[in-house]
């Protein structure tokens, strides 16, 4: 029998009440503005495929099948190249998470007497492997980024950068560093507060090392880096309103000195950490092309196409390959639950055949072999 109190609301009715409920929710904290667009994204792709005029409690679980297949076979919008493919694994289960969300709240409220998702058969699909420039970077590969970003900076200890780190054009090598074109001319050329070297070093330091969101990076301000005994730490403005401070390695700690010492000479009053070359707050779309640019500077045999996400698996991945302890990587990475470390945790070449020729049993008492 329908209760009495049931809202028969259609599904564009209900999908403009939940999105206005999930935005609210970023003026308390509970839900990051980044999170919520995605969210309403995800619910209005759902209205869509479901119909705008159908009744939300009239879908059954057949109906939620075909919504999901739908979506699954739906052209990936934000990949251009020609036979970019359908849904990734990742986007089907972020879509029916969204939907799922949206029909637990519905349930609450009195729009639906049944939730429909509990009758689907759609599982969600199975991560089938990430795209190369998703997954984790070998250590010669991050090595050969970190390396670049350092020269960059000019914090390098060794005396001299590698052969393939000198001669990017438009890019010089740091202060005082003499141009090799044109290019690097104009560069040295630009007004203080137009040159980038040390932010976009800055920049990969920390998403390599640290392995932040690129929403965290680029919504970072220079008051959320502190120093407490000594030792530089970053408060990270996570999801869902959490925080998190990470101490940052020597290295990155430094190029972060003398960023916020060039920008205080440049006289920047913004408060975000990470400037464009106009003095604004860096979007997230221009991140990628901060990596780009410091890869070309990479030796060939070392270089390979990565983005901010990437980074965050590099992170997590040689982190755990190097016996850090879980919780502290998952306190990293800012995760509430171990078990997602899986999803950022990459194979590396050769590192089965180290975990067995290091095995504990097989050690003397000692600690030796």
């Amino acid at each position: 029998m329908r209760p009495a109190d049931l809202n028969r609301l259609t599904v564009q009715e209900s999908a403009d009440r939940y999105v206005e409920l999930i935005r609210a929710k970023t003026l308390t904290g509970a839900l990051s503005p980044a999170t919520a667009e995605v969210y309403a994204r995800d619910v209005a792709t759902f209205v869509r495929l479901a119909g705008e005029r159908k009744v939300l409690d009239d879908l059954t679980g057949e109906d939620v099948d075909a919504i999901l297949l739908a979506f699954a076979r739906k052209p990936d919008g934000r990949r251009a190249e020609p036979g970019a493919g359908l849904q990734s694994a990742s986007s089907q289960s972020r879509f029916r998470r969204s939907v799922s969300a949206l029909f637990k709240h519905a349930a609450l409220t009195g729009w639906v007497q049944i939730n429909p998702m509990a009758l689907a058969t759609v599982t969600a699909k199975e991560r089938g492997g990430l795209r190369p420039e998703r997954r984790a970077l070998t250590r010669e590969q991050a090595q050969g980024l970190i390396g670049a970003a350092r020269d960059l900076s000019g914090d390098r200890d060794d005396g001299g950068g590698r052969g393939g780190a000198r001669g990017d054009a438009g890019v010089s090598s740091g202060a005082g560093a003499a141009p090799v074109d044109g290019a690097a001319g104009a560069e040295r050329g630009r007004r203080r507060d137009q040159r980038t070297e040390l932010r976009d070093a800055l920049i990969v330091l920390l998403l390599s090392t640290m392995g932040p969101r690129v929403s965290e990076l680029v919504r970072a301000n220079v008051e959320d880096f502190y120093t407490n005994d000594g030792v530089r730490y970053w408060r990270i403005f996570g999801k869902g309103g959490k925080t998190r401070d990470v101490p940052l390695p020597g290295d990155v700690a430094r190029v972060l000195e003398a960023y916020l010492l060039e920008r205080g000479r440049a006289g920047a009053a913004e408060k975000a950490l990470l400037l464009s070359w106009r003095g604004r707050r860096l979007a997230r779309g221009d991140v990628q092309a901060v990596i780009d640019r410091v890869q070309r500077r990479v030796d060939p045999d070392r270089r390979r196409s990565v983005t901010p996400h990437g980074l965050r698996h590099t992170t997590a991945t040689h982190l755990l390959a190097d016996a850090v302890d879980m919780d502290a990587v998952r306190r990293v990475l800012g995760h509430s639950d171990l078990a997602t470390l899986g999803r950022y945790r990459d194979e590396l070449p050769g590192e089965l055949e180290v975990a067995m020729r290091a095995h504990p049993l097989l050690r003397g008492p000692s600690g030796g072999r």
